[in-house]
């Protein structure tokens, strides 16, 4: 059957002489896999730069059950960039995101509330005029929640260690336990209580970012099993300083 969807591109690969497979994740059925023949063709009538990473498209597709791989009978763009193509710190900011949703959204069923999600968080990096430099952390925590484990508890006088194994604040630092340290923990808190349209409030510098971000992974690793490795990250971390 045919069906009519938005979407976002997370990955796009060569196949055969003049063709693609592309992964993108759909508003109606999830994440899905196509095949895309000729676009890499000089006559192909479909442009390839809307294969690329992060692109948002309009598609109408074949969706047949027990198929791995589908077919796109038109596609267009849904949404232009208007800074993250020209600004290197977005992009690299924008790969990192988009790296991350690649490698942890695996549903092939809808999740409105995840696409909206993506849609609202990727636009508000291209649009915004404050610093974005707080983004991506905030965008791995908000996500934890459509991944099915979001921090609990509170940062407190009584709670002050964020304990990474566990997922909540717990009152005393344990040996050889992995846990955040209690200004990691506060900064870790604030950024779970502000929207990402206001993280840039919180004050940190390189140091601060980039060991968050490290331990930000590791809660990744802890409760996502098989945990791919992240490639953008160090990337992120050498353009943002």
């Amino acid at each position: 059957m045919l069906i009519k969807t938005k979407g976002i591109v997370f990955r796009a690969i060569k196949y055969a002489e003049s063709s693609i497979i592309a992964d993108i994740y759909t508003e109606s059925h999830g994440l899905q896999k196509y095949i895309v023949n000729g676009v890499r063709s000089q006559k192909s009538r479909t442009k390839a730069s809307l294969f690329q990473i992060m692109t948002w498209v309009d598609l109408v597709a074949y969706n047949r059950e027990g198929r791995d791989l589908q077919r796109i009978q038109e596609i267009r763009s849904a949404y232009v960039y208007q800074s993250i193509p020209f600004e290197v710190r977005k992009g690299a900011v924008g790969m990192f995101m988009a790296e991350i949703a690649r490698k942890t959204i695996r549903e092939e069923e809808p999740n409105p509330a995840l696409f909206d999600f993506l849609f609202e968080t990727f636009t508000f990096l291209d649009a915004t005029h404050h610093t974005f430099a707080n983004i991506h952390l905030s965008f791995l925590l908000n996500l934890c929640g459509y991944l099915g484990f979001m921090p609990g508890g509170d940062f407190s006088i009584e709670t002050p260690i964020f304990d990474l194994q566990e997922g909540f604040f717990v009152e005393n630092a344990v040996p050889n336990a992995v846990q955040l340290d209690q200004e990691q923990s506060d900064l870790f808190y604030q950024l779970l209580q502000l929207p990402i349209t206001d993280c840039h409030e919180i004050k940190m510098n390189r140091q601060q970012r980039n060991l968050l971000l490290e331990r930000l992974l590791d809660y990744y690793r802890l409760h996502i099993e098989h945990f791919p490795t992240i490639n953008s990250h160090q990337i992120l971390q050498d353009v943002l300083g």
